[in-house]
């Protein structure tokens, strides 16, 4: 046994059951005391269950024992509120027989818990046993032991309930439990079920109070806290709202109504948020207070912390410690603020002047300045958020905890986020993809060419390439949009609208031209439109809905776009009755009728646009010179409710989407979503090109959430010895290696490790000088290639560096003396001779290790033009079969892999088999943090890697693998 020193990185911050906080961190020798008063406030039933005889209290030493460990045979672990113990979990190291082991021999150790009977029922002990077994794990305990009365039937659910691999027996009188630490599939799923609940609650905590203080009103009218005020009573919060500042000292004064205390403590009753809205050097007090007071969570609108520099990031780290240690969530500092707009809430604890309509969009913006637009932009779409929230420096809450919330909230049909930054990109992807396959995330990514993020996002940033993004998004679902309009666009059609089945694209209207926009649009966003059907100018609002009802009845449609100007009459010649004022409708420019209508015949003219003679024209009789049209304003069809209401009657309860796209209909958006129901809102948009780019997500989305159906899976494959390539990298690796520094395999070392993984490298044979260029020939047999493997020409064969097809010595000689003529000595270009690979097509497969998302598989064809366009593709380690499937046929080159232009298609299976494998390989290695094999030649039957390299270093920490834990500074 060797004591350890004091292991700060146990130490956590984790939302509870309830979403409370608490901290858990390793006991000490300086909390004696602490674990005195625990010991007290803990009922005389649960120090039985803990020792199985009658334990009033601690002996000293038993205080000792408890609060003196080595950090390795003997650990102890507490959870604290406000400084003080509210459970507290042990193991003690043992041998196979259950004796007390010392050093690294004995795997297994007997553990226990004891949890204050005030917070039983929080989740706490499994917490604990969460942080303690991944303790065990680090200090090589492979098993956990526990002796639990069968009346203790909290702590056996414990551990029965947390998903690893176990065996239970009752002797004795006592149940005996004996846990395999090793992580599996069901506990990683059980521990995360808890993160989602927990996290939910913690949120729902801050947006559904019963009860709201906020600190800081002026006692004058104007100010942040007077306006928070005034914001949250007019926007009328159903719950119980107090004002607080130290100078309100009368009792019973009242501000605006609202009942104003000096401190929260003296208002008497639970306050479940405190709005903060003090400078920020009185915000400790204030959190201090708070906490005090039992307060369960804070929104600080704040400014001066890490928007302002090293100071300020100081001030925000004390503010996040310091509401986590007295068990709070914080929003903010710097917030914009938070809105529920749920009738049985009515919260409106923004800057926001109102209390916004009545929607089904969950909204996060880390700015302030993007959230105001957000708003504004959903009220001039005639709709607004289910909940807002504007995090500012997101100092705690996170777009992860709302993700969490939203995911189950019934209020929510779909998320919109504008992100400018990521704290932990992996958990943001898992969860983003559990909420996307129940309701739609759009995100817009700000920051993105800027390289930095806006300075009040202190939280430790996640840096991680724009493409490799794109792709971690497309896999989880996520729709990435590029402005805060086409956010808004698309999340309007998500929430109001159901999903389109497919791609096929119905467009009708009464405008010939303006179909036309739409049919091309919907082209270009990669749509398949049929031609439009144009109702005429003359088209009323009975038209539009017969003509919208046959659109979706047609099993050929998916979606429909109906397009509409105002309604356009035109003047007539003298004795001529007015077009349509017979009730009939103008003719299209075809000289057809819309569906429903008599055809009406029109005059004919000749080239000069003079009348000819025709049916009740006397031929005598003068040509009356020809005339313009003129506008006329038409009620049914201009701004009337009379179409919006047809549409609407028309669109309700269908199972495809319908899109409007308008021009000169100012009030068409706000008649279109003034009703309730289902399909009853139709989402109304000002360009073609607005419209059906949103439809294009929703099908984009649509597609994923059926694929998501049928997940993929990782298939078993033949010829892997994962102990022996776990063993070469031992080998290869040099023990105590610093993280980050990289040791590059030989070609040998690269392939051997490589066949471990069933990925054979065809043989390359050096060739130092022509003599050794020709016996690495005779060998190999010809034909062979010659290249040079020299850093800089590498797979350039656009520099001359590889030569091909050389059939005999003759050919081979020629060869080398241009290239050693052309490029350099052979010393520095280092050639080699291998055996010409089958015709095919040049591939790219990589793995490597991004600090920020982990492994990532990518994808693409080698050459010049695929590197200078950035046409690789992209997916998260460890790939599905599916997700092999979607690489290969994802990159903009594809069709060069399906027979392009006559061309023999190639060995996809083959190619999506080896992507598997390089994806097995770099989940189970996570020392390699590089792969690269260039190029992979994909033939009509089969592949060749001609080109391998293998990078191996100390792996980053995989933070997402751990029990759960909020992120910290």
């Amino acid at each position: 046994m060797s004591e350890q020193p004091y292991p700060v990185h146990w130490e956590a911050d984790v939302v509870l059951r309830d979403g409370g906080i608490a901290h858990i961190r390793p006991i000490g020798p300086d909390d004696a005391g602490r674990l005195v008063d625990f010991y007290e406030k803990v009922s005389e039933e649960s120090k039985y269950y803990r020792f199985f005889a009658p334990y009033p209290r601690l002996s000293d030493r038993d205080v000792h024992r408890f609060t003196h460990h080595d950090y390795d045979d003997r650990v102890g672990l507490a959870a604290t509120v406000g400084g003080e113990f509210i459970a507290t979990v042990r193991y003690d190291r043992t041998d196979e027989q259950g004796r007390p082991a010392s050093g690294p021999a004995g795997t297994r150790a007997e553990v226990a818990f004891l949890v204050q009977d005030a917070h039983q029922g929080r989740g706490v002990a499994s917490a604990l046993l969460e942080h303690i077994a991944a303790v065990a794990r680090e200090r090589g305990i492979l098993h956990f032991t526990a002796e639990v009365l069968p009346d203790n039937r909290r702590m056996v659910k414990v551990f029965t309930d947390f998903g690893y691999t176990q065996h239970r027996s009752f002797a004795d009188g006592v149940v005996h439990l004996d846990l395999d630490l090793e992580p599996t599939d069901e506990s990683v799923r059980v521990m995360r079920a808890r993160e989602h609940r927990a996290e939910a609650r913690s949120v729902q905590r801050l947006l559904r109070p019963s009860s709201v203080a906020v600190i800081g009103v002026g006692r004058r009218p104007g100010g942040v806290g007077r306006t928070l005020l005034r914001n949250i009573a007019g926007g009328g919060f159903t719950g119980r709202l107090f004002a607080v500042n130290p100078a309100f000292t009368q009792e019973g004064a009242a501000v605006d109504g609202v009942p104003g205390f000096a401190d929260v403590a003296a208002i008497g009753e639970p306050v479940d948020l405190a709005v903060v809205a003090v400078p920020a050097a009185k915000v400790p007090a204030v959190v201090d207070r708070c906490g005090a007071a039992g307060v369960r969570g804070l929104v600080v609108v704040s400014a001066g912390y890490s928007e302002t520099g090293p100071r300020g990031r100081a001030l925000q780290r004390d503010l996040v410690r310091q509401a986590r240690g007295h068990g709070m969530r914080l929003i903010g500092p710097n917030a914009f603020g938070v809105i529920d707009t749920d009738p049985a809430v009515r919260l409106n604890a923004s800057l926001s002047p109102e209390l916004p309509r009545r929607g089904r969009l969950g909204v996060f913006a880390q700015s302030g300045s993007i959230g105001i637009a957000l708003l504004s932009g959903l009220h001039r779409r005639g709709t607004g958020p289910s909940t807002f929230v504007s995090a500012g420096n997101r100092a705690d809450v996170s777009g992860n905890d709302l993700l969490q919330f939203w995911q189950d909230d019934p209020d929510t049909d779909a998320v919109l986020m504008y992100l400018e930054s990521f704290g932990n990109p992996r958990k943001f992807t898992r969860l983003a993809r559990r909420t996307a396959a129940q309701k739609p995330v759009v995100v817009v990514k700000g920051a993105v060419h800027s390289g930095s993020v806006p300075p009040g996002h202190a939280v430790p940033v996640a840096r991680i390439p724009d493409a490799t993004l794109s792709a971690l998004f497309r896999q989880a679902g996520v729709l990435r949009v590029n402005t805060v309009t086409e956010l808004l666009d698309a999340g309007l059609l998500l929430a109001l609208q159901p999903l389109p089945a497919g791609d096929r694209v119905a467009v009708l209207g009464n405008s010939e031209s303006l179909g036309l926009l739409t049919y091309d649009a919907a082209l270009t966003a990669g749509l398949s439109p049929a031609a439009p059907l144009d109702l005429t100018t003359a088209a009323g609002p009975e038209d539009f809905a017969a003509a919208l009802t046959a659109a979706l009845a047609d099993p050929a449609s998916d979606a429909v776009v109906v397009t509409a100007i105002p309604r356009v009459g035109v003047a007539v010649r003298a004795g001529e009755e007015e077009p349509g004022a017979d009730g009939g409708a103008h003719p299209g420019p075809s000289g057809e009728a819309p569906s429903g209508t008599a055809p009406r015949t029109a005059p004919a003219t000749d080239p000069g646009g003079v009348p000819e003679a025709g049916p009740g024209t006397p031929p005598e009789a003068p040509a009356a010179p020809p005339s313009l049209p003129r506008p006329v304003p038409d009620t049914d069809a201009g701004d009337d409710p009379a179409l919006a209401r047809a549409l609407r009657r028309a669109a309700a309860g269908a199972a495809k989407p319908v899109i409007v796209v308008h021009l000169a209909l100012d009030a068409m958006a706000d008649r279109l979503s003034a009703a309730e129901g289902p399909g009853a809102r139709v989402p109304a948009y000002r360009a073609p090109e607005r419209a059906v780019g949103s439809l294009a997500e929703a099908a984009a989305y649509a597609a994923w959430r059926s694929a998501a159906a049928e997940p993929g899976r990782v298939p078993e494959l033949d010829g892997i010895d994962e102990a022996a390539a776990a063993e070469d990298v031992r080998r290869l690796l040099p023990a105590g290696s610093p993280e980050g520094k990289e040791v590059l395999l030989s070609d040998a070392d690269a392939a051997a490790l490589l066949a471990r993984y069933g990925i054979r490298v065809r043989p390359a044979l050096p060739a130092h000088d022509v003599d050794a260029a020709l016996a690495a020939a005779a060998r190999l047999g010809y034909p062979v290639a010659l290249k040079t493997t020299a850093p800089h020409l590498r797979h350039r064969a656009d520099l001359g560096g590889v030569r091909l097809d050389l059939a005999d010595e003759g050919d081979l000689r020629r060869a080398y003396a241009e290239l050693t003529a052309r490029l350099g000595v052979p010393a520095e270009l280092r050639p080699v001779v291998q055996a010409m690979a089958p015709r095919g097509v040049d591939t790219v497969v990589r793995a490597g290790v991004d600090p920020a998302a982990g492994a990532v598989l990518s994808f693409g064809l080698a050459g010049a033009p695929s590197e200078l366009l950035g046409d690789l593709a992209h997916r998260l380690v460890p790939a599905t079969d599916r997700d092999a499937a979607e690489l290969v046929r994802s990159i903009r080159a594809a069709p060069m892999l399906f027979g392009w232009r006559g061309a023999e298609p190639v060995d996809t299976a083959a190619l999506e088999e080896l992507l598997l494998r390089v994806s097995m390989l770099a989940e189970d290695l996570p020392e390699a943090v590089a792969v690269d094999l260039e190029p992979v030649v994909v033939a009509a039957d089969g592949l060749s890697v001609l080109g391998a390299s293998v990078r191996l270093a100390r792996p980053p920490a995989r933070d997402d693998l751990g029990p759960r834990a909020l992120s910290s500074y």
